[in-house]
Protein backbone atom coordinates (compact mmCIF):
# COMPACT_ATOMS: atom_id res chain seq x y z
CA UNK A 1 0.00 0.00 0.00
CA UNK A 2 1.01 3.71 -0.95
CA UNK A 3 0.57 6.11 1.26
CA UNK A 4 1.31 9.89 0.40
CA UNK A 5 0.19 13.20 1.62
CA UNK A 6 0.45 16.71 0.13
CA UNK A 7 -0.86 20.04 1.50
CA UNK A 8 -1.56 23.36 -0.84
CA UNK A 9 -2.92 26.19 1.05
CA UNK A 10 -3.94 29.30 -0.44
CA UNK A 11 -5.92 32.64 1.34
CA UNK A 12 -9.26 30.78 2.20
CA UNK A 13 -9.05 27.13 1.25
CA UNK A 14 -6.68 24.39 1.70
CA UNK A 15 -6.09 20.79 -0.03
CA UNK A 16 -4.75 18.14 1.31
CA UNK A 17 -4.25 15.40 -0.98
CA UNK A 18 -3.49 11.83 0.06
CA UNK A 19 -3.05 8.68 -1.87
CA UNK A 20 -3.90 5.39 -0.73
CA UNK A 21 -3.59 2.27 -2.74
CA UNK A 22 -5.15 3.24 -6.04
CA UNK A 23 -7.19 6.14 -4.71
CA UNK A 24 -6.42 10.04 -4.57
CA UNK A 25 -8.35 12.03 -2.02
CA UNK A 26 -8.25 15.65 -2.22
CA UNK A 27 -9.56 17.18 0.96
CA UNK A 28 -11.09 20.72 0.94
CA UNK A 29 -11.46 22.77 3.95
CA UNK A 30 -12.39 26.68 3.50
CA UNK A 31 -14.18 28.39 0.86
CA UNK A 32 -14.69 26.74 -2.80
CA UNK A 33 -15.32 30.40 -4.10
CA UNK A 34 -13.68 33.16 -7.57
CA UNK A 35 -10.39 33.96 -5.34
CA UNK A 36 -9.52 30.52 -5.10
CA UNK A 37 -11.48 27.92 -6.94
CA UNK A 38 -8.72 27.67 -10.14
CA UNK A 39 -6.27 26.46 -7.22
CA UNK A 40 -8.57 23.18 -7.28
CA UNK A 41 -9.01 23.06 -10.66
CA UNK A 42 -5.55 23.14 -11.71
CA UNK A 43 -4.55 21.06 -8.81
CA UNK A 44 -7.28 18.53 -9.61
CA UNK A 45 -5.98 18.08 -13.29
CA UNK A 46 -2.58 17.82 -13.07
CA UNK A 47 -3.85 14.32 -11.42
CA UNK A 48 -6.58 13.45 -13.34
CA UNK A 49 -3.99 11.98 -16.25
CA UNK A 50 -2.31 9.66 -13.71
CA UNK A 51 -5.03 8.55 -11.70
CA UNK A 52 -8.08 6.36 -12.60
CA UNK A 53 -9.61 7.18 -9.00
CA UNK A 54 -10.17 10.80 -7.50
CA UNK A 55 -12.37 11.85 -4.74
CA UNK A 56 -12.85 15.45 -3.44
CA UNK A 57 -13.62 15.51 0.30
CA UNK A 58 -15.71 18.60 0.97
CA UNK A 59 -17.48 17.92 4.37
CA UNK A 60 -15.35 21.50 5.59
CA UNK A 61 -16.10 23.93 2.76
CA UNK A 62 -18.13 26.69 4.18
CA UNK A 63 -19.03 28.62 1.19
CA UNK A 64 -19.11 27.95 -2.25
CA UNK A 65 -20.22 30.23 -5.50
CA UNK A 66 -20.66 29.48 -8.86
CA UNK A 67 -17.36 29.45 -9.51
CA UNK A 68 -17.02 26.70 -6.93
CA UNK A 69 -19.57 25.06 -9.01
CA UNK A 70 -18.00 25.45 -12.28
CA UNK A 71 -14.98 24.12 -10.98
CA UNK A 72 -16.73 21.08 -10.07
CA UNK A 73 -18.36 20.55 -13.44
CA UNK A 74 -15.14 21.22 -15.41
CA UNK A 75 -13.45 18.71 -13.42
CA UNK A 76 -15.96 15.68 -13.60
CA UNK A 77 -15.87 16.29 -17.59
CA UNK A 78 -12.13 16.63 -17.75
CA UNK A 79 -12.39 13.38 -15.39
CA UNK A 80 -14.84 11.49 -17.77
CA UNK A 81 -12.56 12.21 -21.11
CA UNK A 82 -9.67 10.80 -19.28
CA UNK A 83 -11.65 7.66 -17.96
CA UNK A 84 -11.13 8.86 -14.59
CA UNK A 85 -13.61 8.71 -11.62
CA UNK A 86 -14.39 11.32 -9.95
CA UNK A 87 -16.18 11.52 -6.92
CA UNK A 88 -17.34 14.03 -4.45
CA UNK A 89 -17.70 12.56 -0.60
CA UNK A 90 -18.81 13.78 2.67
CA UNK A 91 -20.61 16.82 1.19
CA UNK A 92 -21.03 19.79 3.89
CA UNK A 93 -24.62 21.44 3.96
CA UNK A 94 -23.31 24.67 1.95
CA UNK A 95 -22.26 22.32 -1.00
CA UNK A 96 -24.92 19.80 -1.22
CA UNK A 97 -27.65 22.80 -1.17
CA UNK A 98 -25.82 24.51 -4.34
CA UNK A 99 -25.34 21.27 -6.31
CA UNK A 100 -29.20 20.73 -5.47
CA UNK A 101 -30.34 23.98 -6.40
CA UNK A 102 -28.37 24.03 -9.46
CA UNK A 103 -29.51 20.67 -10.80
CA UNK A 104 -26.06 18.89 -10.76
CA UNK A 105 -25.99 16.65 -7.67
CA UNK A 106 -27.50 13.78 -9.60
CA UNK A 107 -24.40 13.81 -11.56
CA UNK A 108 -22.19 13.21 -8.19
CA UNK A 109 -24.36 10.71 -6.60
CA UNK A 110 -22.17 7.61 -6.43
CA UNK A 111 -20.22 9.28 -2.67
CA UNK A 112 -22.17 12.92 -2.79
CA UNK A 113 -25.52 11.64 -1.59
CA UNK A 114 -26.75 12.98 1.27
CA UNK A 115 -22.99 13.48 2.54
CA UNK A 116 -22.22 9.72 2.40
CA UNK A 117 -18.54 9.10 3.98
CA UNK A 118 -16.24 7.61 2.48
CA UNK A 119 -15.22 3.52 3.33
Amino acid sequence: MRLQTATISVPGLELRTSTQEDIVVVTCSGRLVNENALHLKNHVKALIPHEKRIVLELGEIARMDSAGLGTLVALYISSKNANCELYLANLSKPVRDLLGLSHVLSVFEACGRCGTHLP
